[in-house]
């Protein structure tokens, strides 16, 4: 195994590291994320549910090839790729920028060196 230089490995990092971005705390995520699954599960079983009373109650049969469950809509929740830190920071550094501190020449240079080390390298 070669050994890495710290350059190298910063490169790595900005390159797969992730960062939450949805604008929630991270640590809820863990709770929010079953708890929306659950929710969306629970919809469609319902939904079976109704269909099959509808069903039973007019004399139809469980027996019917014409039984087709209508699902609800995919609903509005999905789950959010993190974004990769590369790209949060340079995020973060733009807005600086467009804020006009202090230090924006600084951090333009910044942003431009952190573009360069992560393009995808050829070859």
């Amino acid at each position: 195994m070669t050994r890495r230089t710290p350059q190298e490995k910063k490169r790595l990092s900005y390159l797969k590291d992730r960062r939450n971005a949805y604008g929630e705390n991270d640590k809820s995520s863990r709770k929010n994320i079953p708890r929306s699954r659950r929710a969306r599960h629970h919809e469609l079983r319902r939904a079976e549910h109704l269909a099959l009373r509808k069903l039973t109650a007019s004399g139809g049969t469980l027996d019917d090839s014409e039984v087709r469950f209508r699902r609800p809509g995919t609903g509005s929740w999905r789950k959010w790729a993190d974004l990769r830190l590369a790209d949060l920071v340079v995020c973060r550094l733009e807005r600086r920028v467009e804020r006009g501190g202090a230090g924006a020449p600084r951090n333009a240079a910044r942003i431009e060196r952190i573009r360069q080390t992560t393009r995808p390298r050829r070859g």
